[in-house]
C-alpha cells in the first residue's frame, strides 16, 4: 500500500495487541488509543494518507448502508464462564491470567508437531462445520457458543478463546457490523443475517484456528457477495503461499482482490503464527504493505482477511472486546490455520 512506511500499525489479531506493546499490561481498548464506544480504533496516518484513504474505502458503498433497514447491534446479556473438565489440559495463559502478546519466534515444527497441527486443525474445522448447521433464525449466539463448548471438551480440548486475557466465551461470533470478537450473548439471530464463527481449539498441546462467514436464512444479494468475496480473497492468498515467497504477498494479493470489488480491507487486525502458543510471529497484514519476511518449511501460521461493504474504521465496544465498522455497514471474515510445505500450502482447518 502507498504510503505504508508511515503507518504505525495497530496490529491486533484475534486477541492480539500491537508489536510494540506486547508487553503492555493495559486493557486492550488502550492498545486501541480509543474510548470504548465512542472513539475509532485506528491506525496512525500521515494526513495525506488518512484522507486518500477514506476516499477511497470508507465511503465505497455508502448508498447501500444509508438504505439498509437492518437494525445496528446492541450488546445482550452474557452467561457465566461454561467449565471445563479438570482433565482436560489448559494453555499457560489460562493459569497465568498475565496478559496474552505475540511470543516472537515462527512456530516451525517437526514431523510430531505437524501430526499435532493437523489433529488440532481437523477438531477446529469439525466443529466450525457442526457450528454453521446451528445457524438459523431464532437461535442466540450463547446457544452457538454452549454447543461449541460442550463439542470441544467432549473431544478432549480446550476452546482456547476462553479466560485469554479475560474473554468469557468459548467462540467469538460477530454478527453483521461486527468486524471481530464479537462475544456470544442474549441476541437472537435474525432473517438475513450474516454471521462470522471463528473456532480455535487447544489439542495436545497446540492451537488450530479458523473461521467463517455463514448466511442466517435469507440473505440479500449485497450481503452474500461480500461474503463471497471474502471467502475469495482467503482462497487467492493461501494460493501464493510456499517456502521463500514474501508475506507482503498475501497483503497485495487480498487488497487487489477487493479492490476489484469496491470492499475495504480492515487493517487493524492481522492473521498470526499459531501452534504451540496461540499467536507469536509472524504478523499477516492482510492490505498492501512493505514488511519484510519469507515464508520457510513446515511453518504454520492464520490468514484471516477481514472486508466490509463501507468504512473500514473499527468501533469498540464498552465490553474492550467487540469490535464493530463505523457506519454499520457489514463485515465478513474467513480464516484458516496452514503449514507451508515443499508443494505450497496445507490448509489444516478443513474437514
Amino acid at each position: 500500500m502507498v504510503g505504508a512506511p508511515s503507518i504505525h500499525h495497530r496490529i491486533l489479531s484475534s486477541f492480539v495487541g500491537d508489536r510494540r506493546f506486547i508487553q503492555s499490561t493495559h486493557p486492550l481498548h488502550q492498545l486501541f488509543r480509543c474510548t470504548p464506544g465512542s472513539k475509532h480504533a485506528s491506525m496512525q496516518l500521515s494526513k495525506t494518507f488518512s484522507g486518500l484513504t477514506n476516499l477511497l474505502f470508507n465511503r465505497r458503498n455508502i448508498d447501500e448502508v444509508a438504505n439498509s433497514q437492518r437494525k445496528r447491534l446492541r450488546p445482550g446479556k452474557v452467561s457465566p464462564y461454561r467449565p471445563v473438565p479438570d482433565h482436560i489440559p489448559r494453555p499457560q495463559y489460562v493459569s497465568s491470567r498475565k496478559p496474552p502478546g505475540i511470543s516472537s519466534g515462527p512456530e516451525v515444527h517437526d514431523e510430531k508437531g505437524i501430526s499435532c497441527m493437523r489433529a488440532s486443525g481437523r477438531l477446529a474445522a469439525q466443529i466450525l462445520q457442526y457450528a454453521g448447521t446451528l445457524v438459523k433464525p431464532g437461535i442466540t449466539t450463547d446457544e452457538i457458543d454452549q454447543a461449541v463448548h460442550q463439542m470441544i471438551v467432549d473431544n478432549g480440548a480446550y476452546p482456547s478463546p476462553l479466560g485469554y486475557g479475560g474473554f468469557p466465551k468459548s467462540v467469538c461470533t460477530s454478527v453483521n457490523e461486527c468486524i471481530c470478537h464479537g462475544i456470544p450473548d442474549s441476541r437472537a439471530l435474525e432473517d438475513g443475517d450474516i454471521i462470522n464463527i471463528d473456532v480455535t481449539v487447544y489439542l495436545n498441546g497446540y492451537h488450530g484456528d479458523t473461521s467463517a462467514t455463514f448466511f442466517c436464512g435469507d440473505v440479500d444479494d449485497n450481503a452474500r457477495k461480500l461474503v463471497e468475496v471474502t471467502k475469495e480473497s482467503l482462497s487467492k492468498a493461501i494460493s501464493i503461499c510456499a517456502p521463500g515467497v514474501e508475506f507482503k504477498k498475501i497483503g497485495k494479493t487480498i487488497h487487489d482482490h477487493a479492490d476489484k470489488h469496491r470492499y475495504g480491507v480492515v487493517q487493524q487486525f492481522v492473521g498470526h503464527g499459531v501452534g504451540r502458543v496461540f499467536h507469536s510471529d509472524p504478523v499477516i497484514l492482510h492490505f498492501r504493505n512493505n514488511d519484510r519476511g519469507q515464508m520457510v518449511l513446515n511453518q504454520t501460521f492464520t490468514i484471516e482477511p477481514m472486508l466490509t461493504m463501507g468504512s473500514i474504521n473499527p468501533i469498540m465496544w464498552d465490553d474492550n472486546w467487540t469490535v464493530v465498522t463505523e457506519d454499520g455497514s457489514l463485515s465478513a471474515q474467513f480464516e484458516h490455520t496452514i503449514l507451508i510445505t515443499n508443494d505450497g500450502a496445507e490448509i489444516l482447518t478443513q474437514c
